[in-house]
């Protein structure tokens, strides 16, 4: 799959500022948890390691990870062409240490775009719950074969949902999540994500990276609900994790980590 340079003539700072606002919208905790990632590679990692940033959009972890860690380097990988001009346009390569791949991690063969196979640390942020069941176990069992074997670990910070016997659990959920974006988006009128989109489209260079886009999404589920926790934490076991637990959450917005 091809990569596309992200057009010169647009702002891509700006956009990565407005759409930071909208994604804090949504996830209040957002800050929060991208620390609370932080801290684990700080506690556990040494001082130099390479990170694999997965469905890294933006690269929103990316940047957060590699300012706070001068010594680290970073492999940020995704499918959507337009979040990846943003964030190679708005951050650039770091000094040689950030490095944008284009692939699909449904295709099996996806790991051969990144160009190396031995990571101390992978991360996914708001990006994983969009996998279906088959994709996310084949996933799992990709990243038990390229994190280290020596203490490497993954992260998922995500909406993980609750069991369908956690029915108030789910519920609370829910309820939370609802008041958090009336409190956002209708009380405070705050950028949502149809409007982000539709504000971008306005920009007369991002017509081709918009098309694309939408070619590479034209088969892609959004209705089917996404893996339970349980199937997460169970497909990590499967795949070679010695450890998985949660390290931080806020009802259904957790980070699991896994340690190989």
């Amino acid at each position: 799959m091809q990569a596309i340079p992200p057009p010169t003539d647009i702002d891509w700072a700006s956009w990565l500022r407005r759409y930071d606002t909208q994604q804090t919208a949504y996830l209040p905790d957002r800050e929060e948890r991208f620390a609370a990632m932080l801290n684990v590679l700080g506690a556990l990692l040494p001082e130099e390691f390479v990170a694999l940033d997965l469905a890294c959009g933006p690269g929103s972890i990316s940047q957060r990870l590699l300012e706070r860690f001068p010594r680290a380097r970073v492999v940020a990988v995704d499918v959507d062409p337009v979040l990846l001009a943003m964030g190679e346009g708005a951050l650039g390569d770091f000094d040689g240490r950030l490095r944008w791949v284009t692939a699909d991690l449904t295709d099996p063969g996806w790991v051969d775009a990144l160009g190396e196979t031995n990571f101390h640390a992978v991360l996914s942020t708001t990006s994983l719950q969009w996998l279906q069941v088959e994709p996310l176990v084949r996933l799992y069992n990709t990243l038990g074969k390229i994190v280290r074997e020596d203490g490497g670990v993954f992260m998922n910070g995500d909406t993980l949902a609750f069991a369908p016997h956690q029915e108030t659990l789910r519920l609370l959920s829910e309820a939370t999540t609802e008041m958090q974006r009336a409190e956002a988006f209708d009380a405070g009128g705050v950028e949502d994500w149809d409007e982000w989109w539709s504000a971008l489209a306005e920009e007369p260079s991002a017509g081709p990276l918009l098309a694309e886009r939408t070619r590479r999404f034209a088969a892609f589920d959004r209705d089917t609900p996404a893996p339970i926790f349980d199937v997460h934490e169970a497909a990590l076991r499967n795949a070679g994790f010695r450890e998985v637990g949660v390290i931080w959450q806020r009802l259904d917005n957790r980070v699991l980590l896994a340690v190989r």
